[in-house]
């Protein structure tokens, strides 16, 4: 049986779409404009335009945030590195004793002495007096009072070695009034073997100290520290440093045996008082120069050394000038 046709029953002319338009499917016509989605108020536009400056924003302080990431990245680095870390363990009286006792097992220290005797060394001089006759002078090798450690090495010249010390760096020198005694001519041999011309600028025979001025002196001569003999006591460490019998400048160590001691000359000539008894090795040749403390300071001028035999060698006791009388002597107390 032949099927009927159906039709809809809307108007045909409404198929039409004004000047070409096609019908959509469903009667709807394919122009009309689509609902805009939920949930996108202000349109595609306004969302485009936020995008836009957070991009040229970004674009911008580009270098800049890279900079503060890299920062910021490596402070994480640290902090972690530092908490993976194990504390440092507290340094322990073990420690440090171990650490000393390798020290000494490993390298030499020097002694007390041989630093005390380094801190005067360049301040030590050789003093030899020539006579007027040659015959030698008071003090001088063989000749000398026994119990004055001032001769040195014996000579035709008869001249009288003794020792020295610079207590001003313009060339004042500090020594024995009987190393010089009778002397017409002095010179001064200094650290470096240099040489120079003398005079005698001052005396006190009360204490058996005379007071020198080299006509030249090296440079950067260097004067010895003067300390005080207040600070003294029996057993304290010395050292005399002089040129026994003309050798030197030779060091011998020793301790302080006694104080405000007093020595009489063996021809009587003289009293010493206020002495510093000590027994470092002195002799002929000493006369003059410093006996040391351990810290380097200058605190007597060796004198005399008892020699009961005559012989004029020592047996273990010296007298030194404390350096109060050798300062009143320079006329410029060191206190």
């Amino acid at each position: 049986m032949r099927r009927t046709g159906l039709y809809s029953s809307a108007d045909r002319s409404r198929g039409i779409a004004g000047k070409g338009g096609v019908q959509a499917a469903g009667g709807e016509p394919a122009s009309a404009a689509a609902p805009a989605p939920a949930g996108r108020p202000g349109g595609v536009g306004r969302m485009g335009g936020l995008r836009g400056r957070i991009a040229r924003g970004f674009a911008r302080y580009e270098r800049t945030g890279l900079v503060l990431a890299g920062v910021l990245i490596a402070l994480a680095v640290m902090i972690a590195r530092d908490g993976f870390q194990a504390p440092a363990r507290a340094l322990t009286q073990d420690d440090i004793d171990r650490a000393v006792l390798h020290t000494l097992d490993t390298k030499p220290i020097p002694s007390r002495a041989a630093k005390a005797a380094e801190t005067v060394r360049q301040s030590i001089v050789r003093v030899t007096g020539y006579p007027d006759e040659a015959v030698p002078a008071a003090g001088g090798p063989g000749k000398g009072e026994a119990g004055e450690p001032g001769g040195g090495v014996p000579s035709g010249e008869g001249r009288s070695t003794g020792s020295g010390v610079v207590i001003v760096d313009d060339g004042v020198i500090l020594t024995n009034l009987h190393v010089v005694a009778g002397s017409k001519r002095i010179t001064v041999m200094f650290h470096d073997g240099s040489e120079s011309e003398a005079v005698l600028v001052r005396a006190w025979p009360e204490n058996d100290l005379a007071v020198l001025k080299a006509k030249q002196i090296p440079d950067d001569l260097p004067a010895a520290t003067l300390g005080s003999s207040a600070n003294l006591r029996p057993g304290d460490e010395v050292v005399a440093v002089g040129f026994p019998f003309g050798i030197g400048p030779s060091v011998s160590a020793g301790v302080v045996s006694g104080l405000n001691r007093q020595f009489l000359s063996p021809k009587g000539k003289r009293v010493l008082t206020r002495l510093i008894q000590f027994d470092a090795a002195a002799n002929p040749g000493n006369s003059g120069g410093p006996l040391v403390t351990m810290e380097g300071e200058v605190v007597g001028i060796v004198t005399a050394i008892l020699s009961p035999n005559g012989a004029g060698t020592f047996i273990g006791i010296g007298f030194a000038t404390t350096i109060e009388a050798a300062g009143g002597a320079v006329g410029i107390p060191p206190f």
